[in-house]
Parts: structure tokens; sequence; C-alpha cells
């Protein structure tokens, strides 16, 4: 099967270059690669004989573990158009809001207004989980918040052909609309769905927390690994309605990162941090080096922080911001070491001078 005229990556391909890219998540992003792969093939094949019914994937996990990460790097292997949404952003067609159709204009935008590349984009909505139904039942009245958007996601999910205002915005009488045919789309939407892993334990009779139990083979149920074990009654439990579930065949769970994962992603990644920075240094003739211990300082700053990979970045640009200011206008300067002290804002980083100060 070929992609845009290249041949489709395998899953095993797919995932190295996740690999690559993000650290960890070894479960999620096999389940990611292979409904990729099933995906393009299935839009590839075109075949009428056998229905191959569409695998759009579900991505549960906490802030900053990688979901947005892992969608928009999966659209840059296969080189196909990518957008974003946030699903706390629509709203019921008819409300004061951005109508759900409208999430399609960006996939369209991404595309350069290419209708047929925009078709076989992967658009990634986030947050799904904020638009769950305030309860498990379905409310008499007009839930706007939550099962109306469900209800609008759930058409273009299925695969329909929808009538795209191509600026956005509200559908003018004036404005011809762009056709386009969701059926070849990926849709992959991420939530952290807080409170998830509560219904679960329910379900598997133990608590996810809590003192005095006795050790049994629950004992090592965490968060993280109660949601591993996710039935779709409980993510109708949660408020999200069935038809939706059934349109998001594919379910990964991310895992909260651990002090080693968030050390390897300073380092490891081919984007790693650590290198952005050394390469920024480098082009003003410094070379920058980060000790461990400064390194595991960030790391544990950024775990008090609770915002996963992305609370790295933040720390590091505050620690960081005042010798990116100063040290471009300074030539004597031939190295910087970033301490633990300058991490914790009780030193300077230490400076190897040019021989030439002398």
């Amino acid at each position: 099967p070929s992609l845009n005229g290249r041949p489709l990556p395998k899953p095993a391909e797919i995932k190295a270059h996740l690999d690559a890219h993000i650290i960890g998540q070894e479960r999620a992003k096999k389940a990611l690669s292979v409904a990729v792969y099933n995906h393009y093939k299935r839009v590839h094949s075109g075949v009428a004989d056998v229905q191959l019914s569409k695998s759009n994937i579900l991505l549960i996990g906490p802030t900053g573990v990688g979901k947005t990460l892992l969608a928009e790097t999966l659209a840059r292997i296969l080189q196909v158009p990518f957008a974003i949404v946030d699903a706390t952003v629509l709203t019921e067609a008819g409300y004061v809001g951005e109508d759900v159709e409208n999430i399609l204009v960006r996939l369209l935008q991404a595309a350069d207004y290419d209708v047929k590349q925009a078709e076989r984009g992967i658009l990634f909505i986030d947050e799904l989980d904020k638009v769950a139904r305030k309860s498990g039942n379905p409310s008499i009245t007009r839930d706007v918040s939550g099962e109306g958007v469900q209800q609008e996601l759930l058409k273009i999910l299925e695969g329909t052909v929808s009538g795209v205002p191509p600026k956005g915005g509200r559908k003018h009488p004036e404005q011809p609309l762009v056709q386009i045919n969701t059926k070849n789309i990926l849709f992959i939407c991420g939530g952290a769905f807080d409170g998830l892993d509560k219904i679960i334990s329910q379900r598997i009779g133990t608590k996810s927390m809590g003192f005095g139990r006795s050790l049994d083979d629950h004992e090592e149920v965490s968060g993280a690994s109660l949601l591993a074990r996710v039935e779709p009654e409980e993510l109708i439990q949660y408020g999200l309605i069935p038809e939706l579930i059934g349109r998001l065949p594919v379910v990964g769970v991310l895992h909260p990162l651990s002090d080693q994962a968030l050390m390897d992603i300073l380092l490891k990644p081919r984007n790693a941090l650590v290198k952005q920075y050394q390469k920024l240094f480098e082009m003003d003739g410094i070379a920058l080096r980060f000790e461990e211990e400064a390194l595991y300082k960030v790391v544990e700053l950024t775990q008090k922080k609770e915002m996963g990979a992305r609370g790295l970045r933040a720390v590091l640009e505050t620690v960081m911001f005042e010798i990116m200011f100063e040290l471009p206008a300074r030539d004597d300067i031939a190295k910087c070491v970033i301490t633990k002290e300058f991490i914790e804002k009780k030193a300077p980083p230490t400076f190897v001078y040019n021989k030439k100060r002398a």
C-alpha cells in the first residue's frame, strides 16, 4: 500500500519513528502504529467487498505525557495534513461557539486548501473528556456543553460529506461551501479523564488509593494500570455517549512519566531540550554542559508542577532566561556549566573563559 505516492510505512517502522521522538509509552505507541497502518491501508485499498471499519483512536492519559506529540509525530512521519482542536471550544450547531464542522476548516488550512489532501489528514481532538455528559443518564434538557457536541462529533467521525466555509466562521449564504468527505480522515481524540480510574476500580473491586488494604494481588493497581483496563461501559458511565465510543475502537493509555522518563526526555530524543539549548549556545560560540545533578533537580521541580514533559521546558526557560539574555554579549566565555546550585538559584553557573582573557 502507498500513501501520497510513497510506500506506507509498516507498523514497526512507524513505531521506530515514534521512538525517536517520544520516550516510553510502549503499548500506546504500538496500538497507534497498528491503527494508523490499518487506517491508511483501508484508504489505499478502497475495497468494496469487505467493509473495513475506521480505526479512530482514543488516547487517555494525564497532561504532558505526549498525547498531542504522538499525533503530531504520526502526521509528520506520514506527511499528511494535521490539525489540533480543543473540544472545549466546540458547541452544538446553533449555539454561540465554534461549530463542530468548523474543525474541518483547520485541516483544510493545514492542507493549503487542497481538499484531496485534507480528506486523508489526521485531526487531533483534545480534551474530549471535557464534553462528557454531566451524568451517565441522558438529560431531558439539552446539554449544550456535552452531549450535543458529542452527537455532532459523531457525524464527522463516522464519515460524512460536510459543507465547510473555507475561511471558517459561521456559514453565510454568500460564502460558497467546500465539500469535505470525512470517511478517510483519521481522528485521534485525547483526554485526561480525571476520575475514570475510580469508576474502573469499582468494577475490579479495588480502591485505586487508600490505606489499610490487605496485601493482595491488587496491591500494585495504580491509577495508570487501572486505566489500561478500561471497558466501554466505564467510558459511558464517565459521560461519553455509546455511539461515540463505538467510533473510537482503538484505545491507547498513556502513563504518567517517571523521573527516569523525564530525564530521558531531556537527553535522548532528536529534539531533546538539552540538545536544543546546546545548539543555541553553540551559535554564540559557547559550549554548554549540564551536570547530571542539575538535570535531576530540573526533573524534581517538574514533577512538583505535575505538568509532565511540557513542565520541563517551563522549568528550564525560567532558570536559563537570565544567562540567555546576558551571554550573547560576552565574547570572553568559552564554556558554561549548569550546576544544581544554579537550578536552585543559589549560585551562578560555572564559566570557563577564553585563553585570550589573560
